[in-house]
């Protein structure tokens, strides 16, 4: 440990003097107070490090202490159902330890409880030969989440001991004999540094597709598990309500929230609403598999930077468990910010708007760490990080730096569009503008998975509103009485697609969640009533005998998004209704 004095307050920079032994990316305790900072640039014996805490009244002459390791988190049981702060200060118990609502400067407190007891049962025996990654046991963390106690990093050899029974985090509850003769004293938790990723085995494509329940999403501009997807849109857009919902019912095993620079009344609303929503998959509180991060806007800036590295820190920790991890960053955009003022005050040369020159290769370097691997372990298990990113571009403008520099990252883009907003519809995802690579392998997985035709039909889904919108330019020059019959049917199509199949209503019981199952049974309808409309204008029906015919059949069709999976049966009978009705019109059309 090495000692040096500021000689310089920035805000959150802080600059000291005498520190040729400090190390970049060292923690450091700055200050009287002792506040936690980083170095993150050196020049000579001059250290400038980002503080995380509040800096006001520290002043130059105070002694700075280099800790000798990087910023860390601590991985064991304890992590789920849990709220941190940017570097992992747990924030229940912050408040109960300072009787403050505020973060109380200079406070150090352990991110793991360490008096809280775990049931370990251990899964192997003494002289088993183990190497990093293994499973050596298991506690049951939540209802729901398995906690796998695996070997550390670069640690191997032979088991010589292993313990079941109630351990706290810091009991010594293994001991492994190295090849050099050492012992490994192995306990329930394991430290790593944020900024560098964990390793694994093998990185796989991923093919497995992610199912959010929201209709735009699964059915347009689907994600992979292990994929990368970015939520660009102006303010009040939904950005932040769609996260929640692929939060809540994604068909994930754990979900990281990473709330980055955000209000403090969003976070509340994640706070209130998580705990009361149950997982449709496993019956129990959302909670039981959420791990939350909040820091937010009033929060220290420095410490949102650290923030999305805690949390994809936290979700390759689950992942090399062989779990599928979901992590929502809510919003990239003020991740950014908190790098442009900090390279503003080191006085880098910026870079677009601003921000600094290594924005880019910043943004790749988180979402590279999202994935589908097989981890490291004997048994050869897989498990996926999903990364879905929030931006938040001024003014909704998504020519601005990260908007571009993500998207040159991410294969799925779900551009929110504010006039769609305006319209009050919801998810406000603009299917023409909006993309996912993705598209054509989850299309084949499903086909083959399900045995079904689901990639034509989303196909011809997506040309009919892409139809719609060139015909809205000739609707608008010369009106609607001048298309044809054939032209009036594709824009009522187009519309109820749009109404009836994309727009979905969050706050409903039934209508937030929408299974595979449903969804396909929605869109058949739409579909095959398309199919026996366009028959009937070739046998010479009008376009308006047809829609006036079917009203009470597309009514229902309309209000089927409202009916509940166990009734699916009646989604699926009106296929055959509108066929009828269809048939009805002909009858007295030939008459």
């Amino acid at each position: 440990m090495s000692q040096g004095k500021i000689i310089k307050v920035s805000g959150p920079l802080v600059v000291a003097s005498g520190m040729q032994e400090a190390n970049i990316q060292d923690i450091c305790r700055v200050g009287d107070l002792g506040l936690i900072g980083e170095i993150i640039e050196m020049r000579r014996d001059q250290a400038s490090i980002q503080v995380y805490e509040e800096t006001s009244g520290i002043s130059p002459g105070e002694p700075v202490v280099t800790t000798g390791s990087p910023l860390s988190v601590e991985l064991g049981p304890g992590l789920i159902s849990e709220m941190f702060d940017g570097i992992q200060r747990p924030l229940d118990r912050f408040k109960k330890a300072t009787d403050s609502d505020f973060l109380i400067r200079g406070v150090e407190l352990p991110s793991l409880d360490r008096e809280a007891k775990w049931t370990f049962t251990p899964s192997l025996e003494v002289g088993a030969e183990v190497s990093t990654g293994d499973i050596l046991g298991t506690v049951q963390e939540t209802l729901v989440i398995e906690h796998r106690i695996m070997v550390p990093n670069r640690v191997a050899g032979k088991l010589i001991s292993i313990s079941a029974g109630d351990f706290t985090v810091e009991d010594t509850v293994y001991e492994i004999e190295q090849a050099d003769g050492s012992v490994y004293k192995g306990t329930l938790m394991q430290k790593w540094p944020v900024r560098r990723g964990r390793p694994v085995a093998q990185r796989l494509i991923p093919e497995q597709p992610l199912i959010t329940g929201q209709r735009v999403i699964d059915t347009f501009f689907p994600v992979t598990k292990g994929g990368a997807a970015a939520v660009p849109g102006p303010f009040g857009a939904g950005k932040t309500v769609v996260q929640h919902q692929i939060a809540k019912f994604a068909n994930v095993d754990i979900v990281i929230y990473v709330g980055c620079g955000e209000r403090g009344n969003e976070m509340t609303d994640v706070l209130n609403e998580f705990p009361e929503l149950i997982d449709p998959n496993t019956g129990q509180s959302i909670m039981e598999r959420t791990v939350l991060i909040a820091n937010t806007s009033n929060m220290p800036v420095a410490a949102r930077e650290a923030s999305i590295y805690t949390g994809i820190t936290i979700a390759e920790y689950f992942r090399d468990m062989g779990y599928s991890v979901a992590i929502m960053a809510d919003s990239t955009s003020r991740w950014a910010e908190a790098l442009r003022e900090m390279s503003g005050r080191l006085e880098e040369m910026p870079g677009d708007e601003g921000y600094p020159a290594y924005l880019g290769s910043r943004i790749a370097e988180y979402y590279e760490r999202a994935g589908r691997a097989r981890v490291l372990g004997s048994d050869g298990r897989e498990g996926t990080i999903t990364a879905i990113g929030a931006v938040s571009p001024p003014g909704g403008d998504i020519s601005e730096p990260v908007t571009q520099n993500t998207l040159r990252i991410v294969k799925v883009f779900w551009g929110l569009d504010a006039p769609l907003a305006q319209r009050r519809h919801f998810p406000a995802i603009n299917w023409l503008s909006s993309y996912s690579l993705y598209k054509d392998e989850i299309g084949a997985y499903i086909d083959k998975t399900q045995n079904t035709t689901w990639a034509s039909k989303v196909t011809r889904a997506m040309n009919i509103l892409q139809r719609e919108s060139s015909l809205e330019e000739i609707v608008r020059l010369v009106g609607i009485d001048s298309l044809s019959d054939q032209d009036r049917l594709t824009m009522e199509i187009a519309k109820q697609i749009r109404e009836d199949y994309l727009q979905q209503n969050a706050f409903d019981s039934v209508d937030t969640f929408t299974s595979f199952d449903k969804q396909e049974a929605m869109l058949n309808n739409i579909l095959n009533f398309a199919d026996e409309a366009e028959k009937a204008l070739d046998l010479g029906a009008y376009f308006t005998e047809i829609i006036d015919g079917t009203v009470e059949v597309r009514d229902r069709m309309a209000r089927s998004k409202y009916i509940s999976e166990e009734n699916l049966d009646q989604i699926k009978a009106l296929s055959t209704e509108a066929q009828e009705a269809i048939h009805q019109v002909l009858a007295k059309g030939g008459m």
